[in-house]
């Protein structure tokens, strides 16, 4: 028997008109200079340019006077002007400075891929039978920085699936920084990401068991001042701080559509992205319901697994993994407990799958491998697809595999409902390959996805073809769970 994959007409394409006003700064010397230039200018002219600026970007940008005044105070910061030196700058003249350190990013020039899809909890003004659906988007601009988006589907009694309207001013996130760190915990992370092994004791000496973020801050600061050090030894020391960074909390306007808000990197870690971000919903044991998200952020050089926390996609709670199963890429989290622990797929060594039990959502260790590549198409190396999906007949985990030509397919694995390092089903040819309409793109020859859901007696699926743009297929479901019995039984 040969599955059935119906691929659906709905293509979600990267649009790159779609911008954010980001910070720019080019160096001390030259933003001193920039600032004296502006202080010196007329009031006259002053007044021209920003009337200018304002007019023609305004309407581009939910309030961007609040952006050039936020990028104003972040320059006064860095070089270190006084409150009285700041006060003596009139207000047209600090908007105009912010928005000479100002610069739109397009968000999607690159590549718009890797959905994953989750039931949203707003199910309100629909027709029956219908469901509403949030996508979350791998979006890449310029120097490959990715960050998240979000889209709302409706998917009819049928199946069918249609894109709700999507806003067109994108906005900006208040980013919280209000975390109580662990020191044991914070110390494990350092020693696992391998950063300031010299000067880590120093600080951790210097702080509580549990401190914030302004006692770091504090105890780094000492630290440099007690030790004479070169200024690439200062960098290290500072990167306790970018580790810091990588807790907090962001919040968005309640005017805000899904579809404007989005997750750009914030802390050092992110610096050139947050990649494939994969979503769940997940049901506690009170029967209340949570979003996470598990996602890899990464600096040039380095990879941080981290989680996403969120009830109502405004308010995003945001922190590091840690322990030896938190290493690489293609962490998943079941969406509920197995038998009291927690359960989270993942591919520490970046060939095969593995399966890990916790009682924290943060701290995993003792990676078990689940499979190893097997077949010709995926003998390269595999990982998963997202969240596993419960079924009466066990737990369905849609994964991919890489094989000759690094061409990505998605496949499929069942496992035990009580026990899931136990495999019960699993596909001996690709759910899914790239066509000839899909092969072509950012990254060629790729389907790729980061979470399914199950609806009206079908998977929906969705992918990316070849990371320009992502679509939607479905599947019976009673037939792929039969398809997975059958192949395995035939070894």
């Amino acid at each position: 028997m040969r599955l059935k994959v119906t691929r659906k007409d709905l293509i979600i394409y990267a649009d790159k008109s779609r911008v954010i006003a980001r910070f720019f700064f080019n160096g001390e010397e030259r933003a001193r200079v920039l600032v004296q230039k502006i202080i010196d200018m007329s009031d006259a002219d002053v007044e021209g340019k920003v009337k200018e600026t304002l007019r023609e970007f305004n309407q581009r940008h939910r309030n961007i006077s609040q952006i050039f005044d936020l990028h104003f105070q972040r320059v006064m910061n860095i070089l270190q002007f006084s409150a009285e030196q700041r006060d003596d700058i009139d207000e047209r003249r600090k908007i105009y400075i912010g928005a000479c350190f100002t610069h739109e990013y397009s968000i999607e020039a690159a590549a718009f891929f890797n959905p994953s899809l989750i039931v949203s909890d707003d199910q309100e003004n629909l027709a029956a039978g219908e469901l509403r659906a949030v996508v979350s988007l791998r979006a890449t601009g310029e120097g490959h920085i990715s960050s998240i988006e979000f889209r709302n589907v409706v998917i009819d009694a049928e199946n069918n699936i249609t894109l709700e309207p999507v806003g067109n001013r994108l906005g900006s996130a208040e980013i919280i920084q209000n975390h109580s760190y662990n020191k044991e915990k914070f110390a494990q992370k350092m020693a696992e990401m391998r950063s300031v092994q010299q000067f880590t004791p120093m600080i951790l000496e210097k702080l509580r068991p549990e401190f914030n973020y302004q006692e770091l801050r504090s105890a780094v600061q000492n630290t440099i001042d007690e030790v004479e050090t070169a200024n690439e030894n200062r960098s290290e020391i500072q990167e306790i701080l970018w580790l810091a960074d990588s807790h907090y909390t962001i919040h968005f306007s309640d005017d805000t559509d899904i579809s404007e808000r989005i997750i750009f990197p914030v802390s050092h870690w992110e610096n050139k992205g947050i990649e494939d971000a994969r979503f769940v919903r997940f049901v506690k044991e009170d029967d209340s319901t949570v979003y996470y998200a598990t996602y890899t952020a990464y600096d040039g050089k380095a990879i941080l697994p981290k989680l996403i926390e969120t009830q109502n996609f405004f308010d995003f709670r945001i922190k590091p993994l840690y322990g030896a199963g938190a290493q690489n890429k293609n962490l998943a989290l079941f969406p509920r407990k197995v038998n009291g622990k927690y359960v989270m797929l993942a591919r520490i060594d970046g060939v095969n799958n593995y399966i890990m039990k916790s009682d924290s959502l943060t701290i995993w260790g003792e990676p078990q491998l689940l499979n190893e590549p097997k077949f010709p198409w995926e003998i390269v190396q595999l990982g998963n697809c997202g969240s596993p999906l419960e079924t009466e007949e066990g737990w369905l985990l849609i994964t991919h595999g890489v094989g000759p030509m690094r061409r990505y397919c998605l496949g499929a694995l069942l496992l035990d409902l009580d026990d899931p390092t136990k495999i019960i089903g699993r596909l001996r040819e690709p759910l899914l390959v790239p066509d000839e309409h899909e092969r072509e793109g950012y990254v060629p020859n790729v389907v790729y996805s980061c979470g399914s859901i199950i609806n009206n007696g079908e998977l929906i699926l969705p992918y990316a073809m070849s990371d320009y743009a992502s679509t939607f297929a479905t599947v019976n479901l009673e037939e792929l769970l039969e398809k997975l019995k059958s192949d395995f039984a035939e070894g």
